[in-house]
């Protein structure tokens, strides 16, 4: 009677295993390659899974969630995303430019990929069309590129005694080049003077930060996303130099900064979340055009404003989404 009841224990047992296993295996699970650090982005992955929970989807119930993080070493990304294609991952999304998204195409054409930011993703050679992205690939870019002559603009108005602009930027992150292209393009417009600040690491922002009074430069624009996770420094170094700086996403300005003009990265990630979802219900990735930003934030902190000795023009005050005061 106990071998009997042993037995029939011991075959519960093994079918509650395989059908524990059956579901963890059916569980979709989501491939998340970040080129930045995982704690400055908390925030935004929160979003991303508010879109995935409005397409009925939530991490740890019915999807799981596997995140990679590149921590600036933008060469690690193939190696990321081989580990990621290894695990069979369901879809990939990607969050750190297009050398990320390239990294994820480079190593798949069956998994689904969605992107998060970069510049023109036709023009870098990722999809065919916005309408239809053709392949595996589709996305929300931040078309950050067409934005600096907006920055340029704004900062000019905040300081118009300032004839020499400074751009700080890791020189080393490839496509940086373009970015200064950019900027320059805008800072010629304005009839102005351009000083690039190459810097990296800690140490090198502290440096770039001590050059600006011997390089004369009067206001500072800032937008590498090398320096997300950097923020609290970036910030901080700005007060201390009392320079007046321009940034491109709000969460700088949140943390202090005295203002910044892009789209909203809150509301890309959770665009993003919404597209994962509908891929993980069937959709696929060329029948999903890539999405243009429609929001951009305009954000203004006054109190910094106040510490610099700055008067904001009323022009830019009325045109700001948020006076943080």
């Amino acid at each position: 009677m106990h071998r009997r009841r042993f037995v029939a224990l011991l075959g519960a047992a093994i079918t509650a295993a395989r059908t524990l296993r059956a579901q963890q295996k059916a569980m979709p699970v989501i491939g998340f390659l970040g080129g930045g650090f995982p704690s400055s982005r908390a925030a935004l992955r929160a979003a991303f899974r508010e879109g995935l929970k409005q397409t009925g989807w939530v991490e740890g119930q019915n999807v799981t969630i596997e995140y990679r993080w590149a921590e600036g070493n933008y060469d690690r990304l193939p190696e990321l995303t081989a580990d990621l294609v290894e695990r069979r991952v369901d879809v990939i999304v990607t969050s750190g430019g297009d050398l990320a998204t390239l990294a994820a195409k480079n190593a798949t054409s069956s998994i689904p990929i969605v992107f998060i930011g970069g510049g023109d993703p036709v023009e870098a050679g990722l999809v065919a069309s916005l309408a239809r992205p053709g392949g595996n690939l589709t996305g929300v870019p931040l078309f950050n590129l067409e934005l600096w002559g907006k920055r340029v603009e704004l900062l000019s108005e905040l300081v118009p005694e300032a004839r020499v602009l400074a751009l700080l930027v890791n020189t080393k992150r490839p496509g940086a080049e373009r970015e200064i292209g950019a900027v320059q393009e805008g800072v010629h417009a304005k009839g102005l003077q351009l000083r690039i600040l190459g810097a990296a690491t800690e140490r090198e922002i502290d440096a770039a930060f001590a050059s600006l009074v011997e390089l004369q430069a009067r206001a500072l624009l800032v937008g590498d996303p090398t320096y997300f996770g950097r923020r609290e420094q970036i910030v901080a170094l700005a007060a201390r130099y009392k320079v007046p700086t321009i940034y491109d996403w709000r969460e700088y300005v949140a943390d202090g900064g005295l203002i910044n003009y892009g789209t909203s990265l809150t509301d890309t990630y959770r665009n993003v979340g919404t597209y994962v979802g509908k891929i993980l219900r069937g959709a696929k990735p060329v029948d999903l055009p890539i999405q243009q930003p429609t929001r951009f934030e305009l954000v203004v902190n006054l109190k910094t404003a106040k510490a610099l000795g700055l008067t904001i023009p009323p022009l830019i005050l009325a045109r700001a989404d948020e006076v943080i005061e």
